[in-house]
Formats: C-alpha cells, sequence, structure tokens
C-alpha cells in the first residue's frame, strides 16, 4: 500500500516534470487518460491474450508498463483537484483505504479482487477510454503483476530522477553521456536505488544526488 507521503512525493515530482515540459500543462488539454489507455492496451500485449497461439506473459515487460501508466495517471488526477497536490495526495490516500477496489462501469458492478489479470486490464482500458481512472483497480493491478507499492514508488521514482537528471546534465543539447564508466545509467540508478532508504522523507533528493555522486565530471 502506498503512504500519504509517497503519493505526495510521486504527485510533486510529476507535477515538476510536466511543469518543465510545459509551465502551463494544467490547461492545455493533454490526452493523459488516452495516454494511460494506450499503454493499459500495451499491458495487454505483454500480457498475452491470443487463443490461437502459444504466448507467455512477460511479466518485466507488464511491471515497466504499469509504471508508465502511473505517470500518466498522477497527472489526471492533479488535473481532476485543479493543480493543488497535497489535496490530490488525501485524495488518493483515501481512495486506497477502501476495502475493497470495486468498479462500476457502464451499469456493471466489477470486483477486481474476483478477475483475472486480463479482465482488470481490460477493465482499466475502457475506464481509460471513458476518460475515467481507478486507483483502487490499478494498485490490484500492481498487485497482480507481482509489484508492491514500494516497488511502484521506488521504480516511479527512479525513473522520474533520471529523467529530470538527463535533463539537467545536456540530454537536450546532446551534451549528456549515457555511458558512466562503461554501464548505462540506468544500471547506476538500480544501485543507487538499492542503498537508499525508500521511507525518507527527502528520498527523491537522495536518489538525485547519488547519480550525481556517480556522474563522470568533464
Amino acid at each position: 500500500m502506498l503512504t500519504q507521503q509517497q503519493l505526495a512525493t510521486m504527485l510533486a515530482l510529476q507535477n515538476k516534470m510536466n511543469t518543465k515540459v510545459n509551465p502551463q500543462w494544467l490547461t492545455a488539454g493533454y490526452g493523459f487518460l488516452r495516454a494511460a489507455m494506450v499503454e493499459s492496451v500495451e499491458a495487454i500485449e505483454h500480457h498475452g491474450w491470443k487463443w490461437w497461439k502459444s504466448q507467455q506473459k512477460d511479466l518485466p515487460q507488464l511491471q515497466m508498463e504499469m509504471v508508465d501508466i502511473w505517470h500518466f495517471a498522477l497527472s489526471a488526477c492533479i488535473i481532476d483537484y485543479h493543480g493543488d497536490v497535497p489535496a490530490t495526495a488525501s485524495a488518493l490516500a483515501s481512495q486506497l483505504a477502501q476495502a475493497h477496489s470495486h468498479v462500476q462501469f457502464d451499469g456493471r458492478d466489477y470486483y477486481p479482487e474476483q478477475q483475472s489479470l486480463l479482465d482488470n486490464l481490460e477493465l482499466m482500458t475502457g475506464l481509460c477510454a471513458a476518460k475515467r481512472f481507478s486507483v483502487p483497480l490499478f494498485m490490484h493491478i500492481v498487485s497482480q503483476c507481482e509489484m508492491t507499492g514500494e516497488s511502484l514508488y521506488q521504480q516511479y521514482v527512479g525513473k522520474n530522477v533520471l529523467n529530470f537528471f538527463r535533463q539537467d546534465h545536456g540530454y537536450k543539447d546532446g551534451s549528456y553521456h549515457k555511458l558512466w564508466d562503461g554501464r548505462e545509467d540506468n544500471e547506476h540508478l538500480v544501485e543507487v536505488l538499492a542503498e537508499l532508504d525508500i521511507t525518507a522523507s527527502d528520498y527523491s533528493d537522495q536518489v538525485y544526488q547519488g547519480l550525481k555522486a556517480r556522474y563522470p565530471q568533464s
């Protein structure tokens, strides 16, 4: 389960990244739930759904899709609360505190706890297409993808902070070095994340400083 502090940290990071892309992102009309819908369909592909051929569930790719969907979902949630990040965090925490992730859609009741991962991915896709998102449903899908709230938080923060780090060190003008001492920055990120306390209130800042300490100084 995600804590309210973790939710607030992720929402603040998402708001900061979106603002870096476009200071007026809240009113730009971007299709965040459309993007989440497309990622949900990609997750269905990684799960496998074709009955006429042999397919294997690709769990690592499914987990990556969950992190990507979460970026778009958080953005949509911030818009719902008119840019008020603390209010958004409080609302999401309340939703996650519910005992069941019941979803009502198109006149029918759905209970994710009683459904397969594939059926829940399909339900999430339909909700996104209808410009809706259920955070409890999403978190249940995360658990079905063999992730915890902590692993979602760790992967989300890591990916977000790495994107910031790249931008701050010349990614846009081509001066950024993706290889550090013969290894990709993603590999260094994994090691940095493993060294830190995920419960720290300044966790994202620590991740950034950990990357900075490893980055080759020119």
